[in-house]
């Protein structure tokens, strides 16, 4: 009798081609971002060229960009990228915490760079909702304080 009850082929090995969820992804470029200006609601320009971040600067301005796209509007975004948190605009009670949160690790897990996030909080005033977290990535920890929708 067989001592192993899964069949393998030999010469591979598919147990060591597998990584685990809680290394660290191994190989990832530094990672790039063009700088965005918030406030023009546009990419920062210099000689006429877009201007690129690296490291966690990128990585934060990645975030925000992501939570201020909405999932499934935009043709020209994969349908991983954006968040999904506009949906729970314009109810009459609270949001539950506990969605808000799943809605934002829903769209920064599509980055490899993003190990995490922790601290979450929601709070929602009369017409606002505020969100706040730390995403723990490859380059230390972002803290994400009070970005509305």
């Amino acid at each position: 009798m067989a001592d192993d009850l899964f069949p393998f082929i030999d010469g591979v090995q598919v147990a060591e081609s597998v990584q685990s969820a809680t290394e660290e992804p191994a190989d990832l470029p530094l990672f790039r971002e063009y700088v965005w200006d918030f406030s023009l609601d546009d990419f920062v320009l210099r000689d006429g060229n877009p201007v690129l971040i690296e490291g966690i600067d990128a990585i934060r301005t990645w975030i925000s960009k992501t939570l201020r796209t909405e999932r499934f509007r935009y043709l020209a975004y994969s349908w991983d990228y954006g968040q999904e948190l506009d949906s729970l605009l314009g109810q009459r009670s609270v949001p539950d915490q506990s969605e808000a949160e799943r809605f934002v690790k829903e769209a920064l897990g599509a980055s490899p760079y993003i190990q995490s996030l922790t601290d979450f909080q929601l709070q929602q005033d009369a017409d606002t909702l505020s969100i706040h977290f730390t995403a723990n990535t490859v380059y230390g920890g972002v803290v994400i304080d009070g970005f509305q929708l």
